[in-house]
């Protein structure tokens, strides 16, 4: 194995334990979203959108200045979508049984107008970075499909050989749990890396050469840069080098490269039977010519008008989420923001859909979102109740967050990052509806915010919520034993978002008084309504009428 190949396998086992290590509770010390701002999609896309370019992302720029002088190395060596592609491009290739060729017409430019469209929907104030940052898209493949098919699997194992073990009397594995995560949309995240993979029948890496909009910025930077492929006079042109090149880089005088789409993977090095090829520090002796992008100015401005056209069409949407409630101004109910998601606005720029937020929460509340709020919330991050709280004591949302579209916020100072307000539906409440005595929403919430009186015509105490109090964290609703819709429900009603600014001194100015009860904060005992069977009276065991 080259040195090339030991710095890609160590970079991509670096992503994958980074990943993994994304989850609650969050070790500190490791940055288990760096590789999220490497990507200069991001730092370009989401700065311009946001209209602010932050100090983390300065590693955006360090892997920008590395590329002038080492070519696109980033794209075979750092790149995890780069190691995905090619493994995928192994196994299409192996099943295929047949020897890619090139399309007949060039898309050489196809990803530069990409990069433009980004950029003009950015200058537009709609961020649609997450529809092709390379770092995006195989962090959201990892976290949202391979992640929960590993613990599936596990679970699945620990099951089949639960029996044995109980049999041997090994308690580790009899009582061991795994817990079955489960994300929205998955059949689109999957068609999406089907259509990706399946480009290798074309050619190899054809993501990466004509699709991918980091590689074009990489490109742009790249053209002749210090460190690049050297041909010798020992050359016997072959054509071994141009036709193993995976990017299509190599002239059909096999001593000119186009350097801007030259990925420094070294395959015409390894390849070559003269050993007539090198990437020494020295200037070239032979003709030093760059490939050029194409001439024709009128389709990348067209892409970048097409970007800001895409951005018009967005905020003039209907279901736009523009981050007010004034009048005219559509508010859904279901968008339940993460605790410290900056206001709509800012976290729609800023929030580039990698989903290591939803791998990460423990109770797999956040799931991404469809098209029900507009195209600009399309896949970014909801908390949904119903299949798990808000956990009180975790923050990792925020701390794994790349971008800052969720404020990393301290514990103390997370639990007034009010999300919403829970409100009771009468009509299907055990306790109003059928007064029949039911305290699980009390039992269940972490800050008092429920409080039981006696009404008349009612025989048993019915609840009020103080909205004071609530901070819409969902434990009520998740354990909620009515069936389908639970009886008490949260919405985004009263939520507090700040993008500077405490959140207790905010939260006190505005009346809110959010304080965990004592030995309540780390409870999260989840009521699985589906292994329990309700009593004469509708009512679970141990609660009476």
């Amino acid at each position: 194995m080259n040195f090339k190949r030991i710095v890609q396998t160590l970079s991509f086992i670096g992503f994958l334990v980074f990943l993994w290590l994304a989850a609650f509770p969050l070790t500190e010390f490791i940055p288990v979203n760096a590789f999220l701002k490497l990507d200069p999609v991001v730092f370009l896309g989401v700065g311009i959108s946001a209209r602010s370019f932050t100090p983390f992302m300065g590693t955006a720029v360090l892997i920008l200045g590395l590329t002038a002088i080492l070519g696109r190395f980033f794209c075979s060596t750092l790149c995890p979508m780069g190691v995905t592609i090619d493994i995928a491009d192994w196994l299409v290739r192996k099943a295929s049984r047949k020897q890619s060729k090139p399309l007949p017409w060039n898309l050489k430019s196809l990803k530069y107008q990409i990069l433009l469209f980004i950029l003009g929907a950015a200058f537009g104030g709609v961020s649609l970075v997450f529809l092709a940052s390379p770092l995006s898209l195989v962090t959201r493949l990892f976290s949202l499909i391979i992640y929960p098919v590993l613990y599936l699997v596990g679970g699945s194992a620990l099951t089949a050989v639960r029996p044995l073990a109980n049999f041997l009397d090994i308690t580790g594995i009899v009582y061991t749990h795994v817990s079955m995560l489960r994300f929205d949309l998955q059949w689109f995240t999957v068609s999406l890396f089907i259509g990706i993979f399946s480009l290798a029948v074309f050619s190899p890496r054809f993501w990466c050469r004509h699709l991918c909009p980091s590689a074009a910025v990489f490109a742009l930077i790249s053209r002749r840069p210090l460190i690049r492929r050297q041909v010798t006079k020992e050359c016997n042109q072959c054509g071994r080098c141009q036709k193993k090149c995976p990017m299509g880089a190599i002239n059909d005088d096999f001593f000119v490269t186009d350097h801007s789409e030259c990925i420094v993977c070294m395959t015409c090095v390894s390849v070559c039977p003269e050993k007539a090829v090198g990437f020494p520090g020295q200037s070239i002796n032979q003709d030093g010519h760059v490939g050029k992008i194409s001439k024709d100015r009128r389709r990348f401005i067209q892409a970048g008008a097409s970007g800001m056209g895409a951005a018009i069409i967005t905020l003039t949407s209907l279901n736009h989420l523009h981050g007010d409630t004034g009048p005219g101004r559509t508010s859904n109910p279901a968008v339940i923001r993460p605790p410290g998601a900056l206001p709509e606005k800012a976290f729609l720029a800023r929030c580039i859909r990698c989903g290591v937020c939803m791998k990460a929460c423990p109770t797999n509340t956040l799931q991404p979102m469809g098209l029900f709020a507009g195209f600009a919330a399309f896949f970014s991050p909801r908390v949904i109740p119903r299949r798990g709280p808000c956990k009180p004591t975790c923050n990792v949302c925020g701390q794994v967050c790349p971008t800052g579209a969720v404020r990393a916020l301290p514990l103390a100072e997370k639990v007034w990052a009010k999300i919403g307000t829970a409100h009771i539906l009468r009509h299907k409440c055990l306790a109003w509806e059928f007064g029949k005595k039911c305290l699980i929403c009390d039992e269940f919430c972490s800050y008092n915010a429920l409080d039981f009186k006696m009404v008349d015509d009612i025989p048993v105490a019915v609840p009020f919520v103080d909205e004071s109090k609530c901070s819409g964290c969902g434990l009520c609703e998740h354990n909620c034993p009515v069936q389908a819709r639970a009886a008490i429900v949260v919405e985004p009603m009263g939520s507090l978002r700040l993008a500077t600014g405490s959140y207790p001194v905010r939260g006190r100015e505005i009346g809110l008084d959010l304080n965990l009860r004592r030995g309540r904060g780390d409870r999260l005992v989840h009521y699985q309504e589906e292994s329990t069977i309700l009593d004469d009276t509708g009512l679970p065991p141990g609660f009476s009428k």
